[in-house]
Formats: structure tokens, sequence, C-alpha cells
């Protein structure tokens, strides 16, 4: 098992549950109800408190806030939660506060995220594993972001928006209504601008599945069909292809609607 290292000046309560091959930098303040996996490495003047569980080799810098009390007036000192999973890079200022009981009580970031500087994970908001959030980029409550998603800097995405696996969003770009999976948007408010073609490519997307994508993408936004007539027509497309499926599974939801 390999030795802690916490600095003198950090403030970490005795009930707080700590994994092996820790690093907790100075004035750091670690809340009772803490749990923390092996391997993390935290900076100087980081505040973790709450129900709050943060796996495996995460590194944290310098002046976050994680686990706060939602931003929410209706929150009442329920013991909700926030989970962050294993090898996540949280930088700079970054505030994850966790969930309602509007929201089953949990804020959970997954695995092998990038988080920049000034990121805001908001209550309730759900966000899975290897995306990219630059810069200021906000999530208001209950948000949901699919894996290898990427959000540029100043994006802010609306209340229960759904942001699809894949998909990337321009620097300033607001979300009001549902992003679909591999799709470009930018602007405020958010409009598509064609598959995020870099990333399926990097990904190693076939080119039979990135022409399968092209062509549900032009059903949608290119044909002048209606939503409902270019889901029939995506439903026959969809066969043998779990991407377009997903994409199909993704516009079918009702909730916000989707960008268009």
């Amino acid at each position: 098992m390999k030795e802690n290292r916490i600095h003198p000046t950090a403030v970490v309560h005795p009930a707080a549950r700590l994994g092996s091959g820790l690093a907790i930098g100075a004035y750091s303040i670690i809340g009772e109800h803490v749990e923390i996996g092996n391997g993390t490495w935290i900076g100087p003047h980081v505040v973790i408190t709450g129900r709050t569980r943060i796996g495996c080799d995460n590194r944290i810098f310098q002046f976050c806030s994680l686990g706060e009390e939602p931003q929410d007036k209706k929150y009442d000192n329920e013991p909700t939660r926030l989970e962050i999973g294993d090898r996540n890079t949280i930088r700079e200022f970054c505030t994850f506060n966790r969930g309602t009981n509007q929201g089953a009580g949990l804020t959970r970031l997954g695995n092998d995220n990038y988080m920049m500087a000034y990121v805001h994970l908001a209550h309730d908001c759900r966000v899975g594993n290897c995306t990219t959030f630059t810069n200021n980029a906000s999530l208001a409550g209950h948000v949901q972001v699919g894996d290898y998603a990427g959000l540029g800097g100043f994006t802010s995405a609306h209340q229960f928006v759904r942001v699809g696996a894949y998909s990337f969003t321009a620097m300033g770009t607001v979300l009001t209504q549902d992003l679909p999976p591999y799709i470009l948007a930018a602007g405020n408010m958010a409009k598509p601008y064609g598959l995020n073609l870099r990333e399926l490519k990097r990904r190693g997307f076939s080119e039979q599945t990135i022409t399968a994508l092209k062509r549900a993408y032009k059903l949608v936004y290119r044909s002048g069909l209606t939503l409902n007539e270019a889901k029939a027509s995506i439903d026959r497309l969809a066969h043998g292809s779990p991407e377009v499926q997903g994409f199909l599974d993704f516009i079918s939801v009702r909730g916000r609607g989707i960008i268009r």
C-alpha cells in the first residue's frame, strides 16, 4: 500500500475515507462524508465536501469546489451525492454540485474526462466517459452528456438538455434543445453544422458507418421532411447499423426537442 502525502496545512476530516497513494495539497479541505480512491492527486486550496465519492487516479487542480450544495432553492439539506469516476482531469476553479431529490439525488461524472478551467456541473447532471469540456463550459441542472462529446469554451446548456455521444459544440454555443449524437453545433441559439467527422474518423468509425450517418443527418436536416417523416426513413436505414439506430433512438425521445 502506497503512503499518502497530505500537506500539514490541509484539513481532512477524520471520518473521510481515503485510499492509498493520495496527494492532498496545501490548505485543501476534505469533508466528513467524502471518499477518495487510490492514486488521486489533489492540488492546493481544493474544497471537497458533502457525500462525494471520487474514484482512482484523478487529478484535481487548485481552487476547485466539489460536492457543495446544489444551487436550487428547493434543496433542504437532503443527503444527496456527487460521484466522480476514474482518471479524470479537473482543472482550476471547476464547480461540481451534488444532486437534488428531484433528480434521483445524484450528480455523476464518469471516467477519463478532461474538464478544463471554470467548468460547472450543476445538480443532477450525468456526464459519460471520455468527454472534453473546454474553459467555462457550463451545464444547468439535469443535463445529460454522452461519451466522447466535446463542449467548446463558454458553451452553455439549459436544464434538462441532452448532449449526444460524439457531438461537438463551437465556442459560445447556447443549447436550449437536445444536441443529437455525432453532430457539430454552433451559435446562440445552437444550429447544426454537419457531422463531427474528425472525431468519428479519429475513433475508428468505418466509412460505411459514416456514410449511413450522413444519410440520417440529411434526412433530418436537409430533406425538408418533418421530423416524424425523417424518423420513418431513418428506421429503414438503421437496420444493421447500431450507430444509426442510436441516432434514431436519441431523436425519438420526447423532451426539449432537438436543435434544427
